[in-house]
């Protein structure tokens, strides 16, 4: 049976940003669920979001039953690095797509959290199973994973307002001239390859601030650590192409018969913060790299560095000291 609420206007207001105060969800949640037909005023079904609402009137809510899909054969394994009745925080293996798609044939991060009984319910009826954010199918790191709708709510407002954010680690080739560099320029999808986004005028506005850290054995390469303001596709990536320098093991942006190779990218979302949705508490979590990573930063670097350069205290302070 289809789950079914109702409310009576009290003060004149648009639909749509009625029932959102109402669910605690997102106008765009609402249209869909409008369009799906399942909203009604007075018993009079609606075709709009912004219908204008009369005190008294009726509103009813008759939710969609839950579409449940079947999980993939899982043949990876993810470290949990914390967990609780509201959250869940994982380093993320590099090779791991994070959501299901027509040309994804392979387990998905989805099909890892399925088996594991995380499934969220959203109100238009299609699972959602508590990504609130996403890393590339190469990249791999920190990430935060809701339990539960309210924290899900919670925490993706944070993506908004900014008190969520990154660290990442990179390798790249070649150094960055300075210590503290920031490009601030607009990405878009490219027009030229659909694979890759690219610095175009009309895009939209991102933000990244790159610190270095430290220079490999030979000088050619650079451990750096990046401070993402934004949270557009491929972000990194691409505004470290607009100045001419890659990451180590990326195909897509590195294209060139010189270019080191790696098993993969070198691009690792090292830590991860915070507020918890019921604490309240600002939390910090850190993700080790994973073998292949750590085989070649140890093999390139100075091992007596590293282990200062990547602390936790010394990345905090590199940004704040830079702001």
């Amino acid at each position: 049976m289809r789950e079914t609420k109702s409310y009576i206007c009290e003060i004149s207001d648009r639909l749509d940003k009625f029932l959102s105060s109402k669910l605690g969800d997102t106008r765009s949640q609402i249209a869909t669920l409008i369009k799906q037909e399942c909203v009604y005023i007075d018993n009079k079904l609606v075709s709009r979001p912004g219908v204008k609402l009369k005190v008294g009137q009726e509103i009813r809510i008759e939710f969609p039953e839950l579409k449940v899909e079947e999980a993939l054969e899982v043949d990876f394994d993810v470290e949990i690095l914390y967990e609780d009745d509201d959250l869940l925080v994982i380093n993320k293996p590099s090779g791991v797509t994070v959501h299901p798609a027509p040309s994804v044939k392979e387990a998905t991060l989805v099909d890892w959290l399925k088996h594991k009984g995380i499934r969220l319910s959203t109100i238009s009826g299609e699972e959602r199973h508590g990504i609130v954010h996403r890393l590339d199918k190469g990249t791999s790191g920190t990430m935060v994973i809701a339990k539960n709708n309210s924290s899900h709510e919670f925490l993706s407002s944070q993506l908004q307002d900014k008190s969520m954010g990154r660290y990442y680690l990179a390798v790249i080739n070649p150094p960055l001239k300075d210590d503290v560099t920031v490009i601030d320029k607009p990405i878009k999808r490219s027009h030229h390859n659909r694979l890759k986004m690219a610095i175009l005028e009309d895009g939209k506005n991102a933000k990244t601030m790159f610190k270095n850290l430290l220079l490999s054995n030979d000088e050619k390469n650079q451990l750096i650590a990046c401070k993402l303001f934004t949270g557009r596709t491929h972000q990194i990536r691409v505004h470290l192409e607009s100045i001419n320098r890659h990451i180590i093991g990326d195909h897509i942006y590195a294209q060139t018969p010189k270019q080191e190779k790696s098993e993969r990218i070198l691009l690792h979302a090292y830590i991860i913060y915070f507020i918890h949705p019921t604490s309240k508490e600002k939390l910090f979590f850190k993700a080790d790299f994973d073998e292949v990573t750590e085989s070649y930063i140890y093999k390139k670097f100075n091992t007596e560095s590293i282990n200062e350069v990547i602390s936790t205290s010394n990345i905090l302070h590199s940004f704040t000291d830079s702001f």
